[in-house]
């Protein structure tokens, strides 16, 4: 969905990580999808680039880090692949724009892995966050922006899966619904 004048395409991305930082722990997996039906999707497993992984992480998306190292991709092919899955969403004179549920966390992994493994980054700066949109659309406070309180509003309290696709679709789903809650507002 786009709004109005705009030239920005919309990307809901996901990630598992092994920890909460990229210079100590590895990005795992990254899910992507497109915010306008019909919906294109994009999903990656990556060999891991050390062993280290905490047991929260793990009891999040439970990733089997060993089969990760046989079975993923290597950090710089995923990137690859994600980026030209990326550029063939958007057509010439369009931006991508990377929008995640907590934004903050999910760039910090894909920034740095673009940087660190291509040397580039094809959603340039460009970050939206879902809780801070959702925070100023609902008029709460940011204690009231978790996915608890969200999904109760626009997934029908389920939770999220913990696959970083799955997670990334029903992403673009409240970013859609907020768009729409956005749009209608600019219309009054």
């Amino acid at each position: 969905m786009k709004l109005r004048g705009t030239q920005d395409v919309y990307i809901s991305v996901d990630v598992e990580t092994a920890g909460p930082n990229p210079s100590q722990y590895s990005l795992l997996s990254i899910g992507a999808c497109t915010i306008h039906e019909p919906r294109s999707t994009f999903y990656v497993e990556l060999v891991p680039v050390n062993g280290a992984i905490t047991p929260a992480a793990f009891a999040i998306h439970r990733l089997d880090l060993d089969r990760l190292a046989r079975e993923g991709l290597p950090p710089a092919e995923a990137l690859a692949r994600f980026e030209s899955w990326t550029q063939a969403q958007v057509l010439p004179g369009q931006e991508p724009v990377f929008v995640a549920f907590n934004a903050p966390f999910d760039w910090m992994f894909v920034c740095d892995y673009y940087l660190r493994f291509l040397g580039r980054n094809p959603f340039g700066h460009a970050a939206l966050d879902i809780k801070a949109l959702y925070m100023g659309l609902a008029g709460v406070p940011w204690s009231r922006t978790s996915m608890r309180f969200v999904a109760r509003r626009y997934l029908g309290d389920r939770e999220l899966s913990h696959h970083a696709l799955d997670d990334a679709i029903d992403q673009a789903r409240i970013f859609q619904e907020l768009l729409s809650e956005l749009y209608t507002t600019q219309r009054r």
